[in-house]
């Protein structure tokens, strides 16, 4: 089986050294350009890209994926299945390409939470379980017959970067399994049932729908903090006296509190600090101000007691 494997991040990049470790014969990588990044602009390659190299296999990085030089080498390679991990969306001359199909893994139980952020949406939406599909493409995003889905649990405690390790790790018996039904002819793709599952969509993450905005409940507030931990960081400012301070904060619990104060009030309280929301305050604990560290709260306080009376905007 000549095998196409298409992804750009570090979810993407497990998949394929699983895929690698496990014999698959991977005729080609196709990975996302290299580009600068950070302050320093230094060119960097995708995780993807280094496990190609690593392992020493085919590698193509288009700019464009409708280009006619980059469509004709693919389809001279005679993939029989091609594998998308956390890739942008492909023209039809490429996902119709291979034999046996193209599948994507997506990390969310379809049609729950299309789009580019599943993860991540569906800690700050409250759900107590999400998984992963594998999925035909089609011309439209995240809505192809869907292959083989698996479930796990969202626990209280789980962050962004837990519940990206869960699914990391779900991901690769399910991208085997779908494999094999294909090779073997065993799995039958359904269409994705939109009538009995509410169909919801995970947009992007921006600095708008990562704003800790007062206008959140105390207990959507530690959602948003526990969703965005450990990226991006569910960010905000601080006024202290009249300067305006850049803030994340990583790790937060809603508290009740027998004191009533203004919306964005900071209290520090028995060495513990908190911040009012629109019912209740959230106790922050681990924080980031601009340029500096990640701190716990007990460590920042020793250094800057003048912080209670500050206020979240």
């Amino acid at each position: 089986m000549k095998i196409a494997f298409f992804g750009t991040p570090h979810f993407a990049a497990a998949q394929l050294e699983y895929l690698i470790q496990e014999g698959f014969q991977i005729s080609v990588v196709v990975t996302a350009p290299d580009k600068p990044a950070g302050r320093g602009r230094k060119i960097n390659q995708s995780a993807v890209k280094e496990v190609a190299l690593k392992n020493g296999l085919n590698l193509l990085q288009p700019t464009n994926l409708k280009d006619v030089d980059f469509v004709n080498q693919y389809q001279s390679l005679g993939i029989d299945i091609a594998v998308v991990v956390a890739f942008r969306m492909l023209p039809e001359s490429i996902w119709r390409a291979a034999k046996l199909g193209t599948f994507n893994l997506h990390a969310s139980i379809l049609p729950s939470y299309r789009g580019a952020a599943p993860i991540q949406w569906a800690i700050i939406n409250n759900e107590v379980h999400t998984g992963v599909t594998t999925f035909l493409i089609d011309d439209q995003i995240d809505t192809g017959n869907i292959l083989l889905q698996a479930r796990c649990a969202i626990h209280k405690e789980d962050t962004g970067g837990s519940l990206h390790d869960k699914l990391l790790a779900l991901g690769k018996s399910v991208i085997l399994e779908t494999i094999q039904g294909l090779i073997e002819g065993k799995i039958k793709p359904r269409n994705q049932d939109e009538s009995s599952v509410s169909v919801s969509y995970a947009p992007k993450l921006n600095k708008e729908n990562t704003y800790l905005h007062l206008e959140l409940k105390a207990s959507d507030a530690e959602l948003l903090v526990r969703a965005l931990n450990p990226f991006p960081g569910a960010h905000g400012q601080i006024q202290i006296d009249q300067k305006i301070i850049g803030a994340k904060i990583w790790k937060a619990k809603a508290a009740d509190l027998d004191h009533d104060d203004h919306l964005g009030m900071i209290r520090v309280i028995n060495r513990s600090l908190f911040i009012r929301f629109e019912n209740s305050w959230l106790e922050v604990i681990e924080w980031q101000l601009e340029g500096k560290k990640r701190m716990f709260i007990r460590d920042f306080l020793n250094g800057n007691p003048n912080i209670h009376g500050a206020k979240w905007q």
